[in-house]
């Protein structure tokens, strides 16, 4: 049996599952269980796999492929199984306590680091889950200040070790070959979440007592991808998302805007004079989203599109001070 075999059948039980994208998904799950790389795949698909592999690994790493591919095959998300998930370019672990991160929320992270290039800023992340939008933010803009706030303590503990793993390899890649290179490598958990702090909290309930123990007033910055999907439709989503994903983290009540509604009433007071704040949408939730948020007291109130040109982040401002420069 060589690997070119094992991708043939891969291909072939995934699309008999009706798996979208049954072929990349094939060639994913074999990289993954016998650890190598596509031109390594390129370059050995013909061989025996006996000739690349020590025996006695071979049948367990058949074996771990073939599991990959019955969870597929029941429409467990790649990316749980994987383990990990790209966004903004960085690798992010998931599991089925926080939503996989998506390419459309990079609208959000994009707009505000091109608003904010300055480092001086504080940001709260509203609706946390796998940490992506904190994170992203801490290492690719630098902020001094990031706080990541969610109700669930799983989706919690998976956000901290996301940033704390992208903090520490972004600190290794910057101090590369610098002579205190070792101390870098035996820092501790509590060095990387100075700049970035995660807090449970119901929305704004109960960010009084958290912000008081982190030193903290209000913010420059507030972020959210809050649940906005509207309770009838969860039923009609692709079965990776109705199935695998966290429905608490996709429910946004009967017409989707119940987060919006509670953020817009509740995070004046974590909000500074001029600050802006920046919210994902559904793509037909725009001039909704804006009228709560206008009701509420915002101003400069804006859609911004995504990359496939349907609305995605609605953008607001708290009267006066400091603004996107």
């Amino acid at each position: 049996m060589n690997l070119r075999e094992l991708f043939s059948e891969g291909k072939r039980k995934l699309s008999e599952n009706r798996v979208p994208d049954a072929e990349n998904d094939a060639r994913l799950l074999l990289l993954d269980a016998f650890s190598i790389s596509l031109s390594e795949y390129l370059l050995n698909c013909e061989r025996e796999l006996s000739d690349i592999y020590v025996s006695s690994d071979i049948q367990a790493m058949i074996e771990d492929y073939r599991h990959s591919l019955y969870l597929r095959g029941r429409r467990v998300p790649l990316q749980q199984i994987l383990g990990e998930a790209q966004f903004m370019g960085l690798d992010f672990m998931v599991n089925p306590d926080v939503l996989i991160p998506r390419q459309d929320t990079e609208t959000l992270v994009e707009q505000v680091l091109y608003d904010f290039p300055m480092r001086d800023v504080s940001i709260l992340d509203m609706c946390t889950g796998s940490g992506c939008i904190a994170a992203a933010l801490a290492v690719l803009g630098g902020y001094n200040t990031v706080v990541g706030a969610d109700i669930s303590e799983e989706a919690l503990y998976v956000a901290q070790k996301n940033t704390m793993k992208l903090l520490k390899e972004k600190s290794l890649r910057t101090d590369l070959g610098k002579s205190f290179m070792g101390k870098i490598l035996s820092m501790k958990e509590e060095d990387f979440m100075q700049q970035v702090r995660f807090v449970r909290t119901d929305l704004f309930y109960g960010m009084d007592s958290a912000l008081e123990e982190l030193g903290f007033e209000a913010f420059d910055v507030i972020v959210s991808n809050p649940p906005y999907i509207r309770s009838a439709d969860i039923e009609s989503l692709e079965p990776e998302v109705r199935d695998f994903e966290p429905r608490l983290a996709l429910d946004g009540a009967e017409d989707g805007l119940h987060f919006y509604r509670r953020i817009a009433k509740e995070c004046l007071p974590y909000l500074k004079e001029g600050g802006s704040i920046y919210l994902e949408i559904g793509f037909d939730q725009g001039s909704d989203v804006k009228k709560i948020f206008r009701e509420a007291g915002f101003s400069e109130l804006g859609v911004i599109k995504d990359l496939a040109g349907r609305d995605r982040v609605v953008r607001g401002k708290k009267t006066g001070g400091k603004a996107p420069q």
